[in-house]
């Protein structure tokens, strides 16, 4: 499965696309979050699941944007392969699990992927304002909706920034030996479309299962928000941009996200677990503390 045309210029374009994409809903998401994260804490009444403080998720968001910069400033940094290193990726070098989309690029499959990934941003704000009870607790939400994104935006540009995993098309020996080469070929590891619609789409029905306990509605919510980030995780396989590997494990980071964040900051859950950014000699990534 492969496109011939290579538009290399456009792969860049691309590249920034994504990037100014999420920077922006992070930015919106922020604003918005600041907005009302005072209002949401001090005026906590019943009707709302979570429990959320201003300083603690303020500093876990603030955190977050921070490493997912520094994710993307090594992103940027990464160096293309040599020729010697492009003439040694060899189908049989893949794990055989990985091998079904191993030579497949498409344009229009790529082109087709950002319909959906940059839709699901703006799920979980439209069901906050549709929603009624929802909506009585917008800014809380948008905290909690902030600090989803920010958290895979970390795993994920932290892991693709540190990791060189070629993608499938790599491995496609008729395109452009120049746009195999490139550095955007060694991001297949693993896929952030994925799991940033993921974590969007399961942060939206995580919240309005909570908020909405006894909705006969529950069901198709769930079915949908798994669907979208399907649907992507499926184009960018067909895309050859990511193998089925990289897909399963962004879309595994993304839902995680999207059902723990709010499961943590319940107010009968687990509150004496605490997420928060961890930069140490040589490490860098987000800690889990539980509080006994």
């Amino acid at each position: 499965m492969q496109e011939k045309e290579i538009a290399p210029l456009k792969v860049i374009s691309k590249i920034a696309s994504m990037k100014k994409v999420i920077t922006l809903w992070l930015s919106i998401l922020f604003i918005t979050s600041s907005t009302n994260a005072q209002q949401s804490n001090s005026s906590e009444t019943s009707n709302s699941p979570y429990h959320t403080s201003v300083v603690k998720d303020g500093a876990i968001i603030v955190g977050g944007i921070g490493l997912t910069y520094l994710g993307t400033v090594l992103i940027k940094n990464k160096n293309d392969l040599t020729p010697t290193q492009l003439a040694s990726k060899t189908r049989d070098k893949i794990p055989f699990f990985d091998r079904g989309n191993a030579g497949y690029y498409s344009a229009k499959a790529d082109d087709d992927s950002y319909i959906p990934f940059q839709a699901s941003f703006v799920m979980p704000v439209l069901m906050g304002l549709i929603n009624k009870n929802e909506r009585q607790k917008f800014g809380q939400l948008m905290v909690l909706y902030t600090e989803t994104m920010a958290i895979t935006g970390t795993v994920f540009t932290m892991a693709t920034g540190n990791v060189y995993r070629s993608r499938p098309y790599v491995y496609n020996t008729s395109l452009d030996a120049s746009f195999r080469r490139e550095k955007d070929s060694q991001r297949a590891f693993f896929a952030g479309h994925t799991a940033a619609t993921a974590a969007a789409t399961f942060f939206m029905a995580k919240a309005f299962a909570d908020f909405n306990p006894d909705s006969k509605a529950k069901p198709y919510v769930w079915a949908f928000a798994a669907a979208v980030p399907a649907v992507v995780g499926y184009l960018r396989y067909k895309a050859g941009m990511h193998f089925l590997s990289d897909n399963l494990l962004g879309y595994a980071v993304g839902a995680g996200a999207g059902i723990l964040v709010p499961q943590l900051h319940k107010v009968k859950g687990m509150r004496n677990v605490t997420i928060s950014p961890a930069v140490g000699i040589g490490s860098k990534g987000l800690a889990m503390t539980y509080r006994l």
